[in-house]
């Protein structure tokens, strides 16, 4: 696939990242999944103040740290008393050990839900800064947004039980394999798209080729029509057909995304999630369940389970420790 061009986000003008009030903020590592990059720090009891403002300049490619996103680890039990979801974690979590809350913040500041990729990275920085451990074969519950999401470890990757999809256009939609049009710079036309929730908003099209793939200019957001009322994500995607690998057959697809509140990612778990969703849904009840995700920044692996359920599975590799200045 060819490389995208080099994105740019719809965020406003951003105050430098020497604006940003740094005393108090801990150490922050720098991590990834499959391109998808993040800050992230530990913040045990709640202590620190975070502006949208702040994580805009931090996540600054040019003026700051440069992410897509910051991640805050905070104890279940503290982040319980100011978020109503972690609230909810605690009543719900009935024989699960859940200890830490995933506090994921947009790039422009913007509070999101949670993040497929970010799960998976959330949990590396976890066992790295020595706060939870899972060994090969064991998994850790995490509190988010979305609610508690189990994510295994697999060998050297980590697979996030990400939770169960939904069609907000429900059967009519599913049926006719869209409910939006959406128009993208430099794809000709509007595009039927298919509206996911995983739980973040996707909406996701369809186009014809790699040329099509590559020629898509997502350095603005997408047009989407009727507009979400919270915004939304929108990823292009190519269908390869299948391959068969060890009596399994596996669907194959390509994707683009425009992320909202972040502009062009190089992945996007919950995205490749709502992909490979749509990818089935458009080729008919003998479709694959499992299915290979091909993003700018790698590949990602997704099944789609019975009862709606979804599982993603890739690396999360740490690449750094950054200190404010």
């Amino acid at each position: 696939m060819s490389t995208p061009t080099p994105r740019t986000t719809d965020r406003a003008e951003q105050p430098t990242a020497r604006t940003v009030a740094h005393d108090g903020w801990p150490r922050l590592v720098k991590g990834h999944g499959t391109g998808n990059d993040f800050l992230l720090c530990a913040d045990p009891d709640g202590g620190l103040e975070i502006l949208p403002a702040d994580v805009a300049a931090i996540t600054d490619r040019h003026r700051g740290i440069g992410a897509d996103g910051l991640i805050r680890a905070v104890r279940i039990d503290v982040a319980a008393l100011t978020e109503p979801s972690a609230a909810a974690a605690v009543r719900d979590a009935s024989g699960q050990d859940v200890g830490w809350f995933m506090d994921y913040r947009n790039a422009d500041g913007s509070v999101a839900e949670m993040c497929g990729n970010g799960l998976r990275v959330f949990v590396a920085f976890l066992v790295d800064a020595g706060l939870a451990s899972v060994a090969d074969g064991e998994h850790l519950d995490v509190a988010t947004r979305a609610g508690v999401l189990r994510v295994h470890r697999v060998g050297d990757d980590l697979m996030a039980e990400i939770g169960r999809w939904d069609v907000p256009g429900g059967t009519e939609a599913l049926t006719a394999g869209s409910d939006a049009l959406v128009t993208v710079a430099g794809v000709t036309g509007q595009r039927p798209g298919l509206s996911v929730s995983m739980p973040n908003p996707h909406v996701v099209i369809a186009v014809a080729d790699e040329r099509e793939l590559a020629a898509a200019d997502l350095t603005r957001a997408p047009l989407v029509e009727p507009a979400p009322p919270h915004g939304t994500n929108v990823e292009i995607v190519w269908a390869q057909g299948e391959v068969e690998r060890d009596g399994t057959r596996w669907g194959v697809v390509s994707m683009r995304v425009h992320e909202r509140g972040v502009g062009e990612t190089l992945s996007c778990g919950t995205g490749a999630c709502a992909a490979a969703l749509a990818a089935q849904v458009w080729a008919g009840p003998d479709a694959p369940v499992d299915w290979i995700v091909h993003v700018p920044g790698g590949t990602l692996v997704v099944h789609l389970g019975p009862d709606r359920a979804v599982a993603l599975r890739g690396p999360a590799q740490l690449v750094g420790d950054v200190t404010l200045r």
